[in-house]
């Protein structure tokens, strides 16, 4: 079950796992792969959920043994390197869905290991009561059905949306630092000089009476981390530099923000129809910003092009990536609530706006729920046969 729902909470946001393999060939060197991280997650994905499903199902129980000890053999190796050298705080083994420490995945992994070598050893005891066709043709399912899914999101948005912005928050309330929470805590070293020799001293025992010492820095290191709100780095500047994310988050109006992380790399029949849409939303009085992580060079470049008719901000790259997984992207907010957000190619059209906005979003959502349900429904009917045949046998 730990592999299904652990495969099946990153396939449903493939580009945010994609990014978690940009951060680990950033922080092994190993950038030139950086390409490579979009297919891989949907693969990594798609064999982490088909082992799954393949061992409740006893289906080709020899492959899927050889791929599961394989699989947990490289990652808890690779989580141990993790867990010893930190270069990322989470390993996003379970996506958004659920945080872990490196040392807690490394022990996860561990834990897993033992029934995982159980399997190995025992994998020729177990038959599947199917004939090789049927047994291949779920293997195919199941594989098929993770990439699929992964494909869907892509295009569109994750199904289920573990961020912090996902749609009815209120994002005021998840920037907010409760009343005596707990602060960063940091220790200060101070680095002298002497005789070419440099040494780090506490700011209890550093040489101050001593003048053969010359001082060169001070530094400070975290020691323990703090309370960290859900939301704590969404924030828009204007291109003169003068922040709005109040003014935007209490607006009592309908906003939309426009969510374009890379302009240069953003779609232009995206951003086209971003444009038309910010110039029907003035007949509705509807705000609309854009909001990029881009140089400054490069927007003052694409406002003398396109002339668009909405103001372009800037935010952090890293939470514009988190808010919406596209470029661009859409947000609708009333008194900083999320009341929906798209891809481009969901995204309402200019024709589409009036002031019955709020009634279209909700039926909108309420498909998109039943859609949710009926995959949902589908995939627990096939644990539930899985289940029971595994108990039969």
């Amino acid at each position: 079950m730990v592999f299904i729902f652990s495969g099946f909470v990153k396939a449903v946001d493939p580009a945010g796992f994609a990014i978690k393999f940009t951060e680990y060939f950033e922080a092994f060197h190993l950038g030139i792969f950086a390409h490579i991280a979009l297919p891989l997650a949907v693969l990594v994905c798609a064999t982490e959920f088909m082992i799954g499903l393949n061992m409740i199902a006893g289906l080709r129980m020899k492959l899927t043994a050889w791929l599961l000890i394989l699989f947990m053999s490289f990652f808890t190796v690779i989580t141990f390197i993790l867990a010893i050298s930190n270069p990322v705080s989470d390993c996003g083994c379970f996506g958004d869905a659920l945080k872990l420490t490196n040392w807690q995945t490394f022990g996860k992994n561990i834990i897993l290991f033992i029934p995982a070598v159980i399997i190995f050893l025992r994998r020729k005891e177990i038959a599947s009561g199917f004939s090789h066709p049927v047994e291949w043709a779920f293997v195919t399912f199941n594989l098929l059905l993770s990439c699929t899914v992964s494909v869907y999101c892509l295009v569109h948005q994750p199904v289920l949306d573990f961020r912090p912005y996902n749609i009815g928050t209120y994002i005021p309330e998840k920037m907010v630092i409760p009343e005596g929470a707990e602060t960063d805590q940091y220790e200060t070293w101070l680095i002298y000089e002497k005789d070419g020799r440099q040494q780090e001293f506490s700011e209890q025992d550093f040489p101050w009476q001593d003048t053969t010492w010359k001082w060169v820095e001070t530094k400070q290191r975290l020691v323990k981390k703090g309370y960290e709100p859900l939301i704590h780095d969404f924030s828009i500047t204007t291109f003169n530099g003068e922040d709005i994310t109040g003014q935007v988050l209490s607006d009592t109006g309908f906003v939309f923000l426009v969510i374009a992380p890379d302009l240069e790399k953003a779609s232009g029949k995206g951003m086209d129809k971003m444009n038309n849409l910010a110039l029907k939303s003035r007949e509705y009085g509807f705000a609309v910003y854009c909001l990029t992580a881009s140089a400054n060079s490069q927007i003052s470049a694409y406002i003398d092009k396109y002339q668009p008719a909405f103001d372009v901000c800037t935010t952090d790259e890293t939470t514009l990536k988190t808010v919406v997984r596209a470029n661009p992207g859409l947000l609708l907010l009333h008194r900083g609530t999320i009341l929906d957000k798209w891809n481009f190619r969901d995204a309402p059209s200019a024709g589409e706006l009036s002031n019955q906005l709020l009634s279209a979003v909700l039926l909108r959502q309420r498909r998109q729920f039943d859609t949710i349900l009926v995959l949902a429904l589908a995939l627990a009917v096939f644990l539930v046969f899985s289940l029971a045949k595994g108990i039969r046998h």
